[in-house]
């Protein structure tokens, strides 16, 4: 097959994040499968127009504020005569509107909405920019077929009025083999750790406070905290205020064997974000035999297997996760049963089954 994709970041991209992974995951086992795939997105400072990564052909034009509107034009003047087998719609914050030039078979691949909650990361007016290019896919993709990544994904589709029946759900996932896999050694002080992007929608400020109320119990408890992004200079300034920013360590960029190696080493991670597709970050928290503690949110949720892979609390509540970080740094019964359980749930999900899921679903498409 010739598959032509369009997104707004490639995996190389700075702000790149889980859409990014799986796309990029999926459909790099299915090139090394033999089949021609080109991903189409925005170029960043120090971005090559043309790069082959992982044996998916990446072209970038554009800049990100301007990109959803070089789509339509680069489809006109360029890809449609390239005859491509099947055209790739992966929908983040803004839509691209494909149905309404597209003509090959058109899937679209949607990790959630943003609605109000884009409120929570950006001011009025561009909030409400996202809001309303996301009201409009109600009726330019209403006949579209889609790939979820989640059931709480799928739910919001259903109750905006979309056919059930052009939904199929191919989750996120890992490679099992890059991971060990087994509960190892935990570090000495009880440490709680979060990781992902330092954006204002995904409220780490709530770990913060958390743990604050954590180490009044657990004076030698340790934050740590694994990303970086716009939202930092903020959360470096509540830690001072809230005096734990001596037991909070910021460690910004971190390569993917640092990566592991920490997750391993501490004893439980904390998800805080008010909204998810899916959430990768828990399961490759699980591969390494540590435990999720997650805001009970769409997409979150089903990430996490409460009692299993982790716990759930109400997303705003500081004492409940606090409560939660406590019993699980206090209770040696519980770390070692759902550090045991991280593995077990993570076992589950491989990208090569869920690269199989996606070839299916395109198969059956152009047939």
């Amino acid at each position: 097959m010739k598959i032509l994709i369009f997104n707004w970041q490639d995996i190389k991209s700075p702000l790149g994040g889980g859409a990014e992974v799986h796309l990029h995951e999926i459909f790099r086992h299915i090139a090394a499968d033999g089949h021609k795939v080109k991903l189409v997105a925005y170029r960043y400072d120090g971005s090559q127009q043309f790069e082959n990564i992982d044996g998916i052909e990446v072209e970038r034009y554009g800049s990100r504020n301007f990109f959803n509107f070089w789509v339509p034009y680069l489809y006109w003047k360029k890809y449609r005569k390239e005859n491509f087998d099947i055209v790739i719609d992966d929908i983040n914050k803004i839509p691209f509107y494909t149905p309404l030039y597209v003509r090959k078979p058109l899937l679209a691949i949607s990790h959630h909405f943003f609605g109000k909650s884009i409120f929570n990361q950006t001011g009025f007016l561009s909030g409400l920019y996202v809001v309303l290019a996301e009201k409009l896919i109600d009726f330019i993709y209403k006949k579209t077929n889609f790939v979820v990544v989640s059931e709480s994904t799928l739910s919001e589709f259903l109750e905006r009025g979309f056919d059930r029946k052009r939904f199929k759900i191919v989750e996120n996932a890992i490679s099992p083999e890059d991971f060990q896999m087994k509960v190892g050694k935990k570090l000495e002080d009880p440490t709680v750790a979060y990781f992902g992007r330092l954006k204002k929608y995904k409220s780490v400020q709530h770990l913060l406070l958390a743990f604050a109320d954590v180490v009044k119990r657990v004076p030698n408890a340790k934050l740590y905290i694994l990303g970086r992004g716009d939202y930092q200079e903020e959360l470096e300034n509540l830690a001072k205020e809230l005096n734990i920013f001596d037991k909070t360590t910021f460690f910004g960029y971190v390569t993917e064997e640092d990566k592991k190696k920490i997750l391993s080493e501490v004893h439980c991670v904390a998800n805080t974000s008010i909204k998810e597709g899916w959430g990768i970050t828990n399961i490759e928290a699980n591969a390494c035999g540590t435990c999720v503690i997650s805001a009970n949110v769409p997409g979150l949720k089903d990430s996490v297997k409460d009692g299993l892979s982790g716990l759930l609390y109400e997303y705003g509540n500081i004492e409940e996760l606090s409560d939660k970080i406590y019993k699980v740094f206090t209770d040696m019964e519980l770390q070692k049963t759902l550090s045991e359980g991280a593995v077990e749930w993570a076992e589950k999900f491989s990208w090569k089954n869920s690269a199989k899921k996606m070839l299916k679903i395109c198969e059956e498409m152009i047939k």
